[in-house]
């Protein structure tokens, strides 16, 4: 049997499935249950609702929120949820990105969402890992293999590099 997904990976229309596949990716590399599906805030705003209103009652621990333009998402979720939210401002055409990050940073008190850079799903996967260690220690060693593995890849490159001139 599946294990119950601990993320949720949402977002606002399939176009941004490209840049969320990042958060994904370290999911999978952490071995940690997701599930991924698209819950608009302006086209389906009675979805995000439900989904925002028992995402804890269904056993997820993080949500991960992508949405471009107004980008209203995240915050709508996080301003319904317990759970935290982490968002990822989604490139849009018309201003780069700019208006997904400000509408997602510029959260009022009270409503708090964790937000990376834009088209960061790899950050939002890799703080969603962080976030679940603290009741997963086993994702502690993990991480830290991580931020080693890292390290000894940008030393090798360096290495190269000086070694070519």
């Amino acid at each position: 049997m599946p294990q119950q997904p601990k993320v949720a990976i949402i977002m606002g229309s399939d176009s941004d499935k490209p840049v969320m596949d990042d958060a994904a990716k370290v999911l999978q590399s952490f071995n940690i249950p997701y599930r991924y599906t698209i819950v608009s805030a302006h086209r389906t705003p009675e979805r995000m609702y439900d989904f925002a209103r028992i995402a804890h009652k269904e056993g997820y621990k993080v949500i991960i929120a992508g949405a471009g333009g107004a980008a209203h998402l995240p915050g709508m979720v996080a301003a319904i949820s317990p759970l935290p939210v982490i968002g990822v401002p989604v490139q849009s055409k018309t201003l780069s990105g700019w208006d997904s990050l400000l509408s997602i940073a510029q959260m009022p008190g009270g409503v708090p969402v964790a937000t990376v850079a834009i088209n960061g799903a790899k950050n939002a996967g890799l703080l969603a890992v962080q976030i679940l260690s603290v009741a997963q220690p086993e994702l502690i060693e993990q991480m830290i293999a991580y931020k080693v593995s890292m390290e000894q890849e940008v030393i090798g490159k360096a290495q190269k590099m000086e070694s070519e001139g």
